[in-house]
Order: C-alpha cells, then structure tokens, then sequence
C-alpha cells in the first residue's frame, strides 16, 4: 500500500518503523494508503535540515529568491489537474472548488514574487549632522506551518511562500487526514529550484506538533484550524518564546435586507453554506432575515435550491457538494442536526437520508436547514463545520448586527442590500475582521491580509499579504555616523537628540 512520506533535506523518506494513518476516500469509505506519523526525532531532523540550509538562504539575494517562486508558480499551473486531483480524492471536494483553492493559492506565490519590494526598508540621510538611518526587514530563521484538513493546497501556499522568500526556512505539518498534494506541491518547490531543507514537509499528529511548538530552533508558528487547538498551539507556542499567529473557528452570518434582491443572495449563500460542504472556515452558517417576510421567502426559495443541489462524488460531472472528509466528521455533524431538532429548530431541509447510488459508504449528508433558530440553541452557539445553514428571524438591522458582535467569533460577515448607507454604517461598525457587501464570502486577495476578530484569531498579525511579511520578518533599524574632517566630540551625558 502506497505510504505518504516525509521530505526532508531534499529527500522523500518514511522511516522504518514508523507509526502510519490510513487515508480514507471520503466518497467511498474505502482505504487508499497510509501517511507515516512522524515521531519527535524524526521533526527534529527536519528542523536540523532547515536550520543548516537558512544561513546559505538568507544571503540569497530577494531577486534570485523571487525567481524561484516565478518558476514554483509555473510548476503549479502545469501541474494543476494532478494536484486537484490529489485534493478530490483524499478531502472529497469537488474538483471545480479544488481548482478555486489551487487558484487562490497560486495567487499567494504571485504576491511572493514581489519580495524585493516588500523587503525594501526605510532610509533616512541626514536625521543628525553626518548621521544617517534606515530599517530593514530580516527574517527570522526557523519557521513552521500547522495546516488543516480542508485547504490542503491553498493554506499552506498562505504560508510558505511568502515566509521563504522572505529569507526563512521552513517545516511544513499539513493534515494528516489528506496530506498527498501538500507533499506534491513541496516537491514542485523543490523542482523550482528551493535549495535542499530551505522547505520540509513531516506528517504526523500531536507528536509531531508538540514538537514544533516547543523546539528552541523554531523561531515561528502559524496554524490554521478550530479555536481550542489554536488556543493551544498560540498559548504552547508563545511559552516557548515564538512569534504565533493561530487562525481558528467560526460562525459567519449574513444578514438579508428587505432591499436585497434576494435571488441573487439565494444564490450567493448557497454556495457559502454548502459550497465545500461546509468545511470551510469562512462558510455562511447563519442567515439573518430582517423581518418574517424576507425570512419566509428565504425559506421558500432556499428550501427550492437544496431539492436541486446536486451531491456526489467529486469527480463526478456536474456535482456541486461532495462527502465529509471522514467518517467520524460525519456522525460529528449529523450530531449536531439531531441536537437541532432536539432543542426545537424547525428542520425545514433534512439532508441526514441522503445516498448516493454506487457510493453507499461515502460520508454523504445532503444540505441542511433550520428555521427559527435561536441564539441559545447549540446550532447557532457552535461552528458545526458541515452542510448547515441556520435561519434567524430579527426586526431589525441593528438587532441583526448586535447578535453578530455579541458572538464569540468574528471570522467573517455579509450584509446583502441595496442601500448603500446601510452598508456603509455595517461594513464600520460590525466587530469581525472579513466583511463583505453583497459577497457572502470576503476572502481577502492575496496582496491584502487574511484574519478575523475575537475568537476566530490569536496573534497580532494575520495570515499572507502585508502582514505576512511582518510575520516572518523583524525591523532592525541602523544609524550610522562617520565622523568627517578628523573632528572628535567630547563625552555627551544626555539623551541625544538630533538638534
């Protein structure tokens, strides 16, 4: 059977002996090989790879660094079916989303290909007589990325690239449940020319994340995934002294106007609560109707959609919601339907009967809805993570808007109207960090940067763009004087100061 293994150093390896997961097809149920596990000692090679490849790195001019990713971004759009292929097989999407996550990832290499200018400091001639100051942006060394399950091309293309260029070297640990386009992807870094250990890629589990959190080498984390692991990889890692920036859950509303026209937002938010099956961390979970009239035809006419929606195996033609990505996330979310209708929701769409003909043990569950959804039922507390959308009826706005900014997370919002001084007052004083007008989705592009507000980020900085740049680098400021015409200055006991 086919085992997922490491790179490290330049080489694919899986150690002898070492502890394996079964990769399981999401649309089948069956086993299509293992991934090893890494151990503690086998992370520690990879750290050591890196850190003996970043000195020789560092002193890589920008240029020659930028150039590696214009030839790694060349190599992704070659070898784009292979790696959307990879993404279907092992997550369960349906390969037009996996092109749209490949898409957005490549769109991260082409930001990493302007590190010159990003790099460029501050300069300053004259701030004191002969004396002159700039600031530069060094990197930082060692640095590591934790990545979930459900962008496994696209989240670790958040992050890599743009810590590489920057003058690091890196250790990737993606998912383990559908690690196979991550490793491809880093083995077409290397094709693009990276120096072997400057990018290393371990699988594994707690193991061999505890160990990146707490290894002296590693001088920065980022993760990406739920709010309690992100509390802890942010809380672990930071003890030990690493810059962090830990991206975790969600629970998105968009909020529906009587202005809306609501067709369009119909169509908009069955894409973002069902697109991906949910299993998206800016996925629409709420539907906020202002008034029983918009929220009873919303019903309608979302209630119509689902009948339509077309779910199957991701390979298959003209399928838009494919399976869960594991058995266990399956039962998790089906779970949650039950707690629903336990606790009085109004079950107006019940995906929890669905089978798909030939692919009887896929992790299927059809698209959900909830009408009358309350603020104390679970469904509306917790991020569910599935096929989900949940109905709440509010009198106004502002009754809307206070429900968002009194949730614990503050990922991502939408405000679907026409009024352009609703939306304005709304895109200002909403307390999340990703608002969209119209755009159930606002997935920041890649030369802006990626995070929410309150629960849904821990760290100072968010993820790619600008603040990526940040992230894997820190100022140094130098002033410098060379005295002129042999002339020396006596001791001076204040603060200087530039007179």
């Amino acid at each position: 059977m086919t085992i997922v293994a490491h790179l490290i150093g330049g080489k694919t390896d899986a150690p002898a002996g070492s502890r394996t997961a079964d990769i399981v097809n999401p649309a089948t149920g069956d086993v299509a090989g293992q991934v090893a596990l890494a151990s503690r000692a086998t992370v520690e090679e990879a750290i050591a790879a890196a850190e003996a490849a970043f000195p020789a790195w560092r002193a890589t001019p920008p240029a020659k660094r930028a150039r590696v990713m214009y030839r790694f971004k060349q190599l992704l759009e070659e070898n784009a079916d292979r790696i959307c292929a990879l993404i279907t097989a092992e997550h369960g999407k349906v390969l037009d989303d996996a092109f749209g996550e490949l898409t957005r990832g490549i769109e991260n290499v082409e930001y990493a290909c302007g590190v010159p200018e990003l790099l460029k400091g501050e300069f300053s001639k004259n701030v004191g007589p002969a004396i002159d100051s700039w600031s530069e942006f060094q990197p930082l060394g060692v640095v590591a990325g934790i990545t979930p399950f459900n962008f496994p091309a696209m989240v670790p293309l958040w992050m890599y690239p743009i810590a590489i260029a920057c003058g690091n070297t890196f250790v990737l640990k993606p998912s383990e449940r559908d690690p196979s386009s991550a490793l491809y992807i880093a083995q077409l870094a290397l094709e693009a020319g990276l120096p072997p250990g400057v990018l290393n890629v371990v699988n594994g589990d707690k193991e061999a994340v505890d160990t990146l959190l707490t290894d002296p080498r590693v001088q920065g984390v980022s993760f990406v995934g739920s709010t309690p692991i992100a509390e802890y990889v942010y809380s672990t890692a930071s003890t030990h002294g690493k810059r962090v920036q830990a991206l975790g859950g969600a629970k998105n509303h968009a909020i529906v106007m009587p202005d809306a026209d609501l067709d369009n937002a119909v169509s908009a938010l069955m894409g973002a609560a069902y697109g991906s099956c949910g299993e998206r961390c800016m996925a629409i979970s709420v539907v906020v109707a202002v008034g029983d009239e918009v929220a009873d035809r919303l019903k309608d006419k979302l209630s119509a959609a689902l009948r339509d929606l077309k779910v199957g195996a991701g390979t298959s033609a003209g399928c838009e919601m494919g399976p869960l990505v594991t058995r266990a996330h399956y039962e998790k979310v089906k779970a949650y339907v039950d707690q629903g209708v336990a606790e009085g929701a109004e079950l107006v769409v019940d995906g929890r009967g669905l089978v798909v003909p030939g692919h009887e043990n896929g992790n299927f569950l059809g698209g959900c809805l909830f009408d009358r959804v309350t603020p104390d039922m679970t469904i509306y507390r917790e991020e569910i993570f599935g096929p989900v959308l949940c109905l709440v009826r509010v009198k106004s706005m502002q009754e809307g808007m206070d429900l968002i900014d009194a949730h614990e997370y503050g990922n991502g919002t939408c405000l679907f109207t026409r009024d352009g001084e609703a939306a304005r007052y709304f895109s200002d004083m909403i307390k999340v960090g990703m608002v969209g007008i119209n755009v159930p989705l606002p997935v920041p592009v890649a030369y802006h940067s990626f995070g929410g507000w309150k629960r849904s980020l821990f760290g100072d900085l968010s993820a790619y763009g600008p603040d990526g740049v940040r992230f894997y680098t820190r100022r140094k400021t130098v002033t410098q004087r060379w005295p002129t015409g042999g002339v020396r200055e006596g001791a001076q006991f204040a603060f200087p100061s530039m007179k």
